[in-house]
């Protein structure tokens, strides 16, 4: 007997590199215009960010997941606060740098009846010169990266040296990149939000700007819009969509997170493209059926049985 078939098998594990982020969230019943006031109906006190939030996503649905990044100073409430919360969901923290002095970026969130947030974040400049550790140690039993194109400056070199060493990278863009941008060539998959997309390429139709920056780099394209679903080039250069699921929205904070973090993991499965997208997609969309942003993530259980079932009728589309 090969005792080897019949022992536990070990989750891929998925450094994501990142911010962490204390988030103030409030409940309104529409965002207030320039100078006004406006009562909250609910309030919570959250961590997030993309890396963390990708990282809950990742635990949730059965994988393992370490971050690193910068943070504040270790005396702050933030700090402590954010490393409790990621204690509590089994994310691995050993990987996180303590700057003497700075301050954990903050965000206040306010999230409308139809489930939309809108973000004002404060990150301190200074955290942005962060020196993460060395290649190897970062590495080691890492099965992939999910990064975001804003810590280019920290972690390209990093993530160049990963595709060198043939681990997939894949890089959450919501924010417009150059076209001279190092992370184009430095990653395996690049999942662009729809408006940076469009920015990044200067191209005013998604499928456009895919092509165009197709020919900049050899990584997997793919563009997320929401209930529009995500559209892609598959290995033919050939535009591909999968379809939003619909459910009924009711806080998309931390979805596209989310959706970044299934993806990753279902590339280290080894899932189909196809498969993965629409993988992640159920996950982002059964996250936004729930308050709580990425605290909302669905288990791995609840996406698989959503996926076997398909979709609630009557719904809103929710997607990333």
């Amino acid at each position: 007997m090969n005792f080897q078939d019949n022992a536990p098998k070990i989750p891929p594990r998925i450094l994501c590199i990142g911010m962490p982020v204390r988030d103030l969230t409030f409940n309104t019943p529409g965002v207030p215009g320039r100078g006004s006031k406006e009562n909250a109906t609910g309030f919570d006190e959250i961590c997030g960010g993309n890396a963390l939030n990708g990282a809950i996503g990742i635990v949730r649905l059965g994988g393992r997941a370490s971050i690193c990044g910068p943070m504040g100073d270790s005396k702050e409430m933030s700090s402590r606060f954010i490393f409790e919360q990621m204690a509590h969901e089994g994310i691995e923290t050993k990987h996180l740098i303590h700057m003497p002095g700075l301050v954990t970026p903050i965000s206040a969130v306010m999230i409308d009846p139809s489930g939309e947030r809108t973000i004002v974040t404060f990150r301190d400049p200074n955290l942005w010169h962060v020196k993460l550790p060395d290649f190897d140690t970062l590495l080691h039993d890492c099965a992939a990266i999910l990064t975001e194109s804003r810590c280019a400056e920290f972690c390209t070199e990093l993530c160049a040296e990963a595709v060198r060493r043939g681990i997939p990278v894949v890089v959450d863009v919501d924010r417009a990149m150059s076209l001279r941008e190092g992370l184009l060539n430095a990653s395996t998959h690049l999942v662009f939000s729809s408006e940076p997309l469009q920015e990044t390429a200067d191209v005013t139709d998604d499928a456009q700007a895919l092509k165009k920056i197709a020919k900049l780099t050899p990584s997997f394209l793919a563009g997320t819009r929401g209930p529009r679903g995500t559209i892609w080039l598959d290995e033919n250069g050939e535009i591909q969509e999968t379809p939003a699921f619909p459910v009924h929205t009711v806080d998309t904070l931390g979805a596209g997170d989310v959706f970044h973090g299934a993806f990753a993991l279902a590339i280290t499965e080894k899932q189909e493209l196809r498969q993965a997208l629409r993988f992640a997609s159920a996950a982002a969309a059964l996250k936004c059926t729930r308050f709580g942003g990425a605290f909302a993530a669905p288990q791995r259980a609840e996406v698989e049985e959503f996926l076997s079932h398909g979709q609630p009728a009557d719904q809103t589309s929710a997607g990333y």
